[in-house]
C-alpha cells in the first residue's frame, strides 16, 4: 500500500511512495543497532556539534521546510515558519546543556566512591503524529540523540515528505548513517518494530486509542515507553481576569494550527460574573478570523489535515447540538475545496453533550458556564484527560493556589499553554505518562546506572 502525500488545502495528490516490506524493515533495524553502538561511544561534544549544525540548517532553510509543512499538513505558513524555528532553538538548547544533564552524579554511600552514571538505552522508536510534523519529532529526537541513542521514526502515513526530509536534515548535518532512520512502514508493521530486539524504547505522540495499543505492546516486550496523548485542556476565566488579554490568548490557544493541537485550550470554563462578556468578545474574535489559503500570510485558519478528521469533528459538533449545546457561530464545514472547517463556538455545553467529554481536535471551542470558582475547578477536573490547563485572574496568588488542584501535567497562570525545551512536558490520566523536553525528558531514555567502588 503506497504512502500518499496530499495537499489538504486543495485535495490534490503531491507525491506517492511505496511502503517497505518486512525484509527492508528488518535490515533497517539491524543497521540502526550497529550505528547506535558507535554513536553511543562518540564524544558528547561531537554530538552537540551535530545538533548545532542542524540548527544552522533549519535557520538557513526555514522557508523551504515551512513550505513543505504547509503543503503536506495545511497549517498557515507563518505558523510553519515558527515551528521550524522552534526546532532549531531546541537543538541549540540541548547542544548547550546536554553534557551537564548527563554528567555523573556523586552519591554519599558506604562505598569509597559511588555515583549515578547516565548511559543511553539504545534505539528509540518514535511514533509521531501529523499535526506538528517537524516539532513533534524534534522534541523527541533531539534529547534522545544527544544522550547517545539512535532514533527510528515512524511518522504519520500522511506525512511522507516531511518524514524523509527530517532524516535528510540530520544526515546532511553529520549524523552517522543509521542513527536517525525514517521507517516507511504501515501501521500494521509497528508491532513488529516494537517487538524487535533491536528496539529498546518507544515514544508516542498520538491518540488515546493508539496510546493504549502501543503501551500494551511495549509492556508485552518490556520496553520503556513514553506517551503524550490527547487533551481537553481547561481555560478557566475568573471574575477578575484581564478580559482583553484572556480573550486574545483564548483565540490564539484554541485556533492555532486550525485547532489541531493536544495542548490547545478546548474547554472555556467561565464564572457567572464574566461569562456573557467573555462570550461576546470571544465570538467577535472568532468571527473575525481569516479562513483561507495557508500559503497566504494573512490566513489565520487553514484546512484540517484530512477529510476523515473534518468529518469526525463535524459529527461531534452535530451530536453535541442535538444534546443541548448552542451553536454560537460556525459549526459547519466550509464549502471551498480542501478540508476546511469554519472556526466555531459551542456554548452552554453540559455533561449531556459529547463535546463535554471528548476531545474536539479542530477549530471548535466549547464554553461551559460554572456556578462559581470551585465549580469551575470541579468542571476542569471532570475529564479523563490531564495534559495542560490555564487560569486567568489578576490575583495571581489565588490563581496559583487554585492551580495546585488542577489535575494536569502543567498549569499556566495568565498565559497560553505551550511546550518549551527548558520545561518538562507531558500529561497524566488518559493524556499519557512520562515527560519530554528539559532534563527530565532526556533522562527518560537513559540507564541511570549505579556505580559502587570500595
Amino acid at each position: 500500500m503506497p504512502y500518499l502525500s496530499l495537499n489538504p488545502a486543495t485535495n490534490q495528490v503531491l507525491q506517492t511512495y511505496t511502503s517497505w516490506d518486512t525484509a527492508r524493515l528488518q535490515l533497517a533495524l539491524q543497521q540502526t543497532q550497529a550505528a547506535q553502538q558507535a554513536w553511543a561511544q562518540t564524544d558528547i561534544a561531537v554530538r552537540a556539534g551535530v545538533l548545532r549544525e542542524v540548527a544552522k540548517l533549519l535557520h538557513a532553510q526555514r522557508d523551504r521546510y515551512a513550505t513543505l509543512i504547509t503543503l503536506e499538513m495545511g497549517k498557515p505558513l507563518r505558523e510553519a515558519r515558527a515551528e521550524v524555528e522552534k526546532c532549531a532553538g531546541t537543538c541549540d538548547y540541548y547542544a548547550q546543556h546536554g553534557a551537564d544533564f548527563l554528567r555523573a552524579e556523586p552519591v554519599e554511600s558506604d562505598a569509597g566512591k559511588s555515583y549515578v552514571a547516565y548511559h543511553p538505552l539504545g534505539t528509540v522508536l518514535a511514533i509521531m503524529p501529523w499535526n506538528f510534523p517537524f516539532w513533534q519529532v524534534f522534541r523527541a529526537a533531539v534529547p534522545a540523540l544527544m544522550a547517545g541513542n539512535a532514533l527510528l521514526l515512524k511518522h504519520a502515513s500522511c506525512m511522507p515528505q516531511c518524514a524523509l526530509a527530517l532524516e535528510a536534515i540530520f544526515r546532511d548535518c553529520g549524523l552517522p548513517p543509521g542513527v536517525f532512520t525514517t521507517l516507511m512502514i504501515e501501521s500494521g508493521q509497528v508491532a513488529d518494530a516494537i517487538a524487535s530486539p533491536h528496539v529498546h524504547a518507544v515514544t508516542l505522540t498520538g491518540s488515546e486509542a493508539t496510546g493504549r495499543k502501543v503501551a500494551a505492546l511495549a509492556g508485552q516486550h518490556l520496553k520503556k515507553c513514553v506517551l503524550e496523548l490527547g487533551g481537553s485542556d481547561p481555560f478557566i476565566v475568573l471574575h477578575d481576569a484581564d478580559m482583553e488579554s484572556a480573550v486574545a490568548t483564548a483565540l490564539a490557544s484554541r485556533f492555532l494550527n486550525s485547532g489541531q493541537s493536544c495542548i490547545a485550550a478546548k474547554r472555556f470554563i467561565l464564572v457567572p460574573q464574566i461569562a456573557d462578556e467573555f462570550t461576546q468578545r470571544f465570538k467577535a474574535g472568532v468571527e473575525a478570523l481569516k479562513l483561507g489559503d495557508p500559503m497566504d500570510d494573512a490566513t489565520q485558519i487553514g484546512p484540517m489535515a484530512r477529510l476523515d478528521l473534518r468529518d469526525s469533528l463535524h459529527r461531534q459538533v452535530t451530536e453535541s447540538i442535538a444534546q443541548g449545546a448552542v451553536a454560537l457561530t460556525g459549526c459547519e464545514p466550509d464549502v471551498r475545496a480542501g478540508f476546511f472547517y469554519r472556526p466555531s463556538i459551542l456554548d452552554r455545553v453540559t455533561p449531556k453533550a459529547c463535546a463535554y467529554h471528548e476531545e474536539l481536535f479542530g477549530p471548535v471551542a466549547i464554553i461551559i458556564r460554572a456556578a462559581d470558582e470551585q465549580d469551575a475547578l470541579r468542571i476542569a477536573n471532570d475529564t479523563r484527560f490531564g495534559l495542560g490547563s490555564s487560569i486567568w485572574s489578576r490575583d495571581t496568588a489565588r490563581a496559583e493556589r487554585l492551580g495546585q488542584h488542577l489535575q494536569a501535567g502543567c498549569t499556566f497562570i495568565n498565559g497560553m499553554v505551550k511546550s518549551d525545551p527548558r520545561l518538562p512536558f507531558g500529561g497524566i490520566k488518559a493524556s499519557g505518562y512520562g515527560r519530554e523536553l528539559s532534563r527530565q525528558g532526556m533522562l527518560e531514555f537513559v540507564n541511570a546506572k549505579t556505580v559502587w567502588i570500595r
